[in-house]
């Protein structure tokens, strides 16, 4: 096509739509040459090879993102000569659907994919520098080979930058869901988190290759890992908030494949922090906390093959591509058989050094480790148990909620009982009543609040009391093992303000915890539902609430029309706000959304959705009362507060680059 045909792209987009996928072939072969290189050095000590894993890892970095910059050009610009602009965007789509267009498709996803990939092995590069060069060099050597295969996936079978033979006046659009703010944001985050995964893993292979896991190994794998938890946990709450409004079904979990291909790197990941806590304290779990890391990078793999493969049908599934899913499959077996053959021929040098009795913090923390991995397998189970059914017994079955919340919460209510207790236990060894001694008043303010809600509840289930007496438990527990490390006498107060970040951020996840679970169950203990046909100007009731259908009309957006009623809202007859849901329709996807008016409160939400016309002039109307909905995601962003508040203990900073210069300068003398 000539370069000034009518729709082709404009000279300058054109050659950057080049250079990038120039860049992208070009961050390949750097890749190959960080996989192989640094190694090769390592092995034989020559520090040259080893120290080119640092310019190697940079670059790769700046090429990758060099071709998502100019992908994120070809959105912004609308240009429709490349084939995945044409499938995924529109002229008069909203600038900022253009720019989320670039990761909202399997495509654009996997180059976001691999440039967090390169961007984790530049931060070991640029930042690492506390590390043996050995290590450093297999662990971006790791780090490379991990971008090889899917720089390999990229190229071969997903490339972004095909072109149109005859570029089209106009694209396609987007997916109408996932034009949306919750769904712009929620894929970085859950990538970082998946993504950040390969660091931990990486860091577990090539301390496998070195030979060398002690406590500074822990120290150092777990700023990574923490990372990836903290994004991955700001991840599946977008994600899970999105689900809530946008869907319209009222509903902040479905347990659909792909929520489970997020939440179970999660469950791993967080079993994976408190197990290299027990490395690095007493050098123990040396094998579980190197079978873990290898084990949470695969379930991200796995989550991966999941949405792109076609095997298991989702509501948000990015591509159903059998020729793809069979290669993410290959990188699969790949990278986990390497990983568990070095594990297997490695074990026997994995010798704990640390002892500790059957009653103690590092016993806690076992169990914890036991509950996490056991809640992963029941979701793994659950999840890929309709294909196995399917291609082996040849009978079509679902697996939906009633199965995960018998098999899944009980491990849950176990976890919340135990969380406190490790908190406040010492290491090695403790006595159980003196230890528990601090925790009395908690048990018996968690109590006090089951009591209460027992009290106040209508139906007599278990599951509301239930949950806020875990959650209770978990604030209150959290609360003690603070003020625990204070001592006793006067100037506590200023002795707390000093606790290092890690206990603080200890104290505020565990806490995050047990704001979710209380939520969770309070929602779900108290929910209401109402689903009828409204005439304009009619009220009605739900749970205690008035709402009068004033008025539905039609307007136009940006690149939709959509229905919209004005739904007052009163309480014993007194107004306080208006809310406006929408039935959205997109006219160039011809695809319908519902958009849900929502009334926050910190106690509740009111839900209201917006249906169908009737034959007699009514309006579907469906209203929820959610009680406790936003403890979900209030828990949630605690939880990532205390997780980014242990990130930034200068500990993690210092001590390793302190040990460095300590080693460095007896082995000079």
């Amino acid at each position: 096509m000539p370069i000034g045909h009518p729709r082709g792209p404009p000279y300058n987009e054109f050659m950057i739509t080049e250079l990038g996928h120039f860049c992208l072939i070009l961050a390949f072969l750097t890749a190959c040459f960080q996989a192989i290189v640094p190694l090769i050095g390592a092995h034989n000590r020559w520090q040259g090879w080893m120290m080119s894993a640092v310019p190697a890892a940079t670059l790769q970095f700046l090429l990758t993102l060099t071709a998502f910059g100019a992908l994120t050009v070809a959105f912004i610009g609308s240009d429709f000569s490349v084939r995945l602009v044409v499938l995924n965007s529109h002229s008069v789509k909203p600038m900022l659907y253009k720019i989320t267009g670039v990761w909202g498709n399997h495509e654009g996803s996997m180059l976001l994919w691999v440039l967090i990939v390169t961007l984790f092995g530049g931060f070991v590069a640029w930042f690492g520098s506390a590390l043996p060069d050995s290590l450093r060099a297999r662990v971006l050597s790791v780090q490379g080979a991990i971008a090889v295969a899917f720089f390999a996936f990229i190229l071969f079978s997903s490339n972004p930058f095909l072109r149109m033979a005859v570029p089209p006046f106009d694209g396609q659009d987007l997916n109408p869901l996932l034009q949306d703010p919750g769904l712009a944001f929620h894929p970085p985050f859950l990538y970082l988190g998946y993504v950040g995964l390969s660091m931990s893993y990486s860091f577990a292979v090539a301390a496998l290759i070195e030979g060398r896991i002690d406590a500074a190994w822990g120290r150092w794998v777990r700023p990574y890992t923490l990372a990836a938890w903290i994004f991955l946990t700001i991840g599946i709450g977008l994600g899970s908030w999105w689900a809530y409004y946008e869907l319209g079904w009222g509903g902040f979990w479905f347990w659909d494949p792909v929520e489970n291909a997020s939440f179970m790197p999660w469950l791993l990941a967080t079993a994976l922090l408190h197990s290299a806590i027990v490395v690095e304290k007493r050098e123990s779990l040396k094998s579980w906390t190197i079978l873990l890391a290898i084990i949470a990078f695969g379930f991200s793999m796995i989550g991966a093959f999941i949405t792109r493969s076609g095997v298991i049908t989702s509501v948000h599934a990015f591509a159903a591509d059998p020729e793809r899913g069979v290669f993410l499959l290959a990188i699969l077996a790949f990278f986990m058989l390497a990983g568990l053959t070095l594990f297997a021929a490695r074990a026997f040098e994995m010798q704990a050094k640390g002892v500790f009795g059957i009653v103690s913090r590092e016993s806690v923390l076992v169990l914890n480790n036991v509950l996490l991995a056991v809640a992963a397998f029941v979701v793994f189970v659950g999840t890929i148990w309709p294909l196995v059914s399917e291609l082996f017994f040849d009978r079509k079955l679902s697996v939906g909620a009633p199965f995960f919340n018998l098999a899944f919460t009980p491990f849950m209510v176990v976890l919340g009982l135990i969380l406190p207790v490790g908190a406040i236990f010492p290491w090695k060894r403790a006595r159980l009543q003196r230890s528990l001694r601090p925790l009395a008043p908690a048990f018996v303010l968690s109590v006090a609040v089951a009591v209460l809600i027992w009290a106040m509840q209508t139906e007599r289930s278990a599951l509301g009391p239930i949950g806020f007496f875990l959650g209770a438990w978990l604030v209150s527990g959290a609360v003690v093992d603070l003020m625990t490390r204070t001592g006793r006498g006067g100037g506590r107060l200023g002795r707390l303000r000093r606790l290092p970040r890690a206990d603080w951020g200890k104290a505020v996840a565990h806490a995050g915890l047990g704001v979710t679970m209380a939520g969770v169950a309070g929602l779900l203990a108290w929910e209401a539902e109402d689903i009828r046909v409204a005439q304009v100007g009619e009220r009605f009731e739900v749970a205690g609430y008035g709402l009068t259908l004033r008025s539905v009309r039609e307007i136009e957006g940006p690149n939709y029309v959509a229905v919209q009623a004005d739904v007052a809202l009163d309480r014993a007859g007194v107004g306080f706000t208006v809310l406006q849901p929408e039935k959205r329709i997109y006219p160039v996807a011809g695809m319908p959304t519902t958009e849900a008016a929502i009334d926050n409160g910190f106690f509740r939400d009111v839900y209201v959705v917006i249906g169908d016309p009737q034959d007699d002039g009514g309006w579907v109307v469906r209203t929820y009362y959610k009680p406790f909905a936003n403890w979900i995601w209030g828990g949630a962003i605690l939880m990532a507060l205390g997780g980014a508040l242990s990130l930034s203990d200068r500990r993690y900073r210092v001590a390793a680059g302190a040990k460095k210069t300590q080693a460095k300068a007896v082995a000079a003398k």
